[in-house]
């Protein structure tokens, strides 16, 4: 019972995290061909959408982690 619940929320994290990767924008997004070099040197701060898809996109993967941890523990 607990092993087909913890396999429904891994699911449901596996298409949140796909989810989550496919709603960001690319690295060049935005890059013109001259402004490009000195944003990939400097770095640059994100915004928004951006920002927030980025903390959750962190946050499933180290849901997506522990949860194939704790369903590997279960299997045997």
């Amino acid at each position: 019972m607990l092993r087909s619940a913890l396999l429904v929320i891994h699911v449901i994290v596996c298409i949140g995290l796909i989810a989550a990767v496919l709603l960001q924008s690319g690295r060049s997004a935005g890059l013109g061909a001259i402004g490009g070099g000195a944003e990939a040197l400097f770095g640059k701060k994100r915004k928004g959408m951006d920002a927030l898809l980025g903390k959750v996109t962190v946050a499933l993967a180290a849901l997506f982690i522990c949860t194939s941890i704790v369903l590997n523990i279960f299997k045997g």
